[in-house]
């Protein structure tokens, strides 16, 4: 299993879907919201996938689909 750190911005559109619930649900990836803020026009939030490699690029490949940008964010974590 192989973990990887992004940091998504997502849009007006998606801020209020469930878009964490369903990367889990279609892709069976387990996320770790290490930050977050989100309000009515914009947020982002900063996660830990786990998952196959597979996985984890579909559900990128898919929460890019949906407008959200999802970029490496190494480095940008709290501490433990």
């Amino acid at each position: 299993m192989q973990h990887h750190r992004y940091r998504l911005t997502f849009p007006e559109t998606q801020v209020q879907e469930p878009v964490i619930y369903k990367i889990v649900k279609e892709f069976d990836v387990i996320p770790s919201i290490r930050r977050a803020s989100i309000e009515n026009h914009f947020g982002w939030m900063v996660m830990d996938l786990q998952g196959s490699h597979e996985q984890i690029d579909a559900a990128i490949a898919y929460l890019e689909g949906l407008g959200i940008d999802v970029v490496n964010a190494e480095g940008d974590f709290v501490a433990g």
